[in-house]
């Protein structure tokens, strides 16, 4: 398949900590990237890692979260999913009211009514009943809510000081990206 026909991955990128596993996901993603990023999604990674740069230039087209105008707005471009990492509670608030007045917002209420997969890397805790409630409904409607806990058996054997944060988030990218159809690297069968 020409890389042109290639559906691409949405990944929106929001307030909440955690950009690291964005950066990872772009990097590893087998589908080109189309990325949108919200201004707190942009004022976290400032903070965090310096700012988007890094992420945004390997994805494919960057767009801004305030183009409604943007192909991510409709339905009827077609897309191997969309991944929100991070999603803070404020965007899986959004999403499970059904509003759509930010790209993110609106291109997640796209992949939800043409069935495609949508994965909110939930970044959060403690959760309230609120957040629960809201999780509930997001997931009612078709997402699937990740929250953002690495697969910690993928290190067994391995003596917890060594384990790095980069570590933990590779493995919990290459779930997040199981969930779209990619093979994982490793699985839970691959330690016995």
């Amino acid at each position: 398949m020409e890389k042109a026909d290639t559906p691409h991955l949405i990944l929106g990128i929001t307030g909440a900590s955690g950009i690291h596993g964005a950066r990872l996901l772009v990097e590893k993603s087998p589908w080109p990237i189309d990325l949108v990023a919200s201004r707190w999604g942009r004022n976290v990674a400032g903070t965090e890692c310096g700012g988007l740069e890094a992420i945004e230039t390997h994805a494919e087209r960057v767009f801004r979260s305030d183009d409604l105008y943007a192909p991510l707005s409709s339905g009827s471009v077609p897309t191997a999913g969309m991944v929100v990492l991070p999603c803070s509670a404020h965007t899986l608030a959004q999403i499970a009211a059904g509003l759509g007045d930010s790209l993110i917002t609106r291109a997640a209420h796209c992949q939800l009514k043409e069935h495609r997969p949508l994965i909110l890397c939930l970044r959060e805790a403690p959760l309230t009943l609120i957040d629960l409630e809201n999780a509930r409904r997001a997931a009612a409607s078709g997402a699937v809510i990740m929250p953002m806990s690495p697969p910690f058996f993928m290190f067994a054997g391995t003596d917890p000081k060594t384990v790095s944060m980069d570590d933990l988030l590779d493995a919990y990218v290459d779930r997040v990206l199981a969930l779209l159809g990619r093979s994982p690297a490793r699985t839970w069968e691959d330690i016995h």
